[in-house]
């Protein structure tokens, strides 16, 4: 989310700022964050299950003798908790893992002959292992295991862990526990942090490495992410979350404005960016936004969040709001206009968007509407999409060449082979075309 950015310098005279952000969010990468992870996963990649005891004694406070939470304690936790409360978590997950199938589906193995006897294709496999990590802290991110060991699930990993921080008390967040167990987990460790995630990657507490890591975490989550990215693949590096409206005259401006706090909430340096065609507009929502955070519990979060990142534009046409919000990318768009449909049509990049004045981010986020909340952040939109059943598939090509087709591939490979002075390449056509000629 840069303050000044080509588009912004092109379409400048096009839009003016009714509120500018004071900053843009830190980097993820903190080299004081960097170096402590860097250090952390050599010790653990060393010393293996005892480093990880050390940090989850110093950093999570644990102690026990066994990290892995019992089948009965995560099959009990649903009765530990309210009794709405758990219908809500058994609703998500049916949602999410509803519409994770459906996508599933659309993943079709096929087998075409693109010549005579050359027959090419694709098999979609899922990744064998994926370990999941589930944060539970200040807010506990209930519906995480919807997006991640559910959807897994979905897209047919047979073997899904999952890593969660133990609570002051010392024991799971139940309603996590819960939302992993609906989603199919097969097991579930007490752990925490950067040990959780090297522990997975490095297969200390499973029988084999995970061969995929998912799922939010903080800075330190994120950072152990990237440095074991190679060794496992990942679902993708994001935070902090964000949140931007394109909105018009029509739209109410306190749901606007309690739209850009619900997002904010995430944290002090959560960017909140309202676009829109009305200045009015512009000003009443920022009006709107001032009023309800005199009577939200967590305005010490939402404030900031808003004073220093965020920004409230005003585009003179629909054509230069698209622009403006394409340049942002944000990773949650709400649309909320006269004419909802054009701007869907019309914008490229977002994470997931939520139209009209209905829909709330909140409902991605707590897993009720079915689509994945892991999501690209900070521009990574333009280039990427979030977490989803795709990210599990690894879709396999073959090739099966017949006899008859080597006369349609060999004089070729032959040709461009010998170009390039490869020249044990071209004996393996060259041998092909020679018995193909002798018989």
């Amino acid at each position: 989310m840069k303050l000044t950015t080509p588009i912004l310098e092109k379409y400048a005279g096009h839009f003016t700022r009714l509120k500018t952000p004071l900053d843009v969010p830190a980097a993820q990468r903190d080299p004081k964050v960097v170096e402590t992870v860097s250090a952390m996963l050599l010790d653990i990649e060393q010393r293996g299950l005892d480093a990880v005891r050390d940090y989850a004694r110093k950093l999570d406070r644990w102690e026990g003798n066994d990290f892995e939470i019992s089948a009965s304690t995560i099959a009990s936790s649903g009765d530990r908790l309210d009794p709405a409360l758990r219908e809500a978590i058994e609703l998500g997950a049916e949602r999410t893992q509803a519409f994770a199938r459906r996508q599933r589906e659309g993943h079709v193995d096929f087998d075409v002959e693109l010549a005579p006897g050359l027959h090419t294709g694709v098999r979609y496999v899922p990744v064998g292992r994926v370990g999941a990590y589930m944060p539970a802290g200040r807010f506990p991110l209930t519906a995480s295991a919807f997006m991640t060991v559910g959807v897994a699930k979905a897209a047919g990993v047979p073997h899904v862990i999952a890593c969660t921080p133990p609570q002051p008390s010392g024991l799971a967040n139940d309603a996590v526990l819960y939302t992993a167990h609906v989603s199919g987990v097969d097991r579930v460790f007490l752990l925490g942090g950067v040990q959780a995630l090297a522990a997975m990657a490095y297969g200390l507490i499973d029988e084999l490495p995970a061969d995929m890591l998912v799922g939010a975490g903080n800075a330190f989550v994120a950072e152990a992410k990237r440095q074991l990215f190679g060794r496992a693949a990942i679902d993708l590096l994001a935070g902090p979350s964000e949140v931007a409206v394109l909105s018009d005259e029509t739209a109410d401006p306190e749901i606007v404005a309690a739209d850009l706090l619900g997002q904010a909430e995430h944290g002090p340096n959560s960017p909140a960016a309202l676009v829109t065609t009305d200045e009015a507009h512009g000003r009443e929502v920022i009006a709107a936004v001032e009023r309800q955070l005199l009577t939200l519990s967590t305005s010490d979060i939402c404030g900031p969040a808003w004073r220093d990142f965020g920004s409230v534009t005003v585009a003179d046409s629909r054509e230069v709001a698209v622009a403006l919000m394409d340049d942002l990318a944000p990773e949650h768009l709400e649309v909320i206009t006269a004419d909802d449909a054009w701007y869907h049509e019309n914008l490229s990049n977002y994470g997931s968007v939520f139209l009209g004045e209905w829909s709330t981010v909140a409902y991605s986020d707590k897993g009720m509407a079915g689509t994945n909340h892991t999501l690209p952040t900070a521009g990574g939109a333009k280039h990427s999409a979030g977490l989803s059943v795709s990210r599990y598939l690894k879709p396999l090509t073959y090739q099966r060449v017949e006899r008859e087709a080597t006369p349609l591939l060999a004089p070729a490979t032959i040709t461009i082979s010998e170009s390039e002075g490869m020249s044990a390449h071209a004996a393996t056509a060259q041998m092909r075309l020679d018995r193909f000629s002798s018989n």
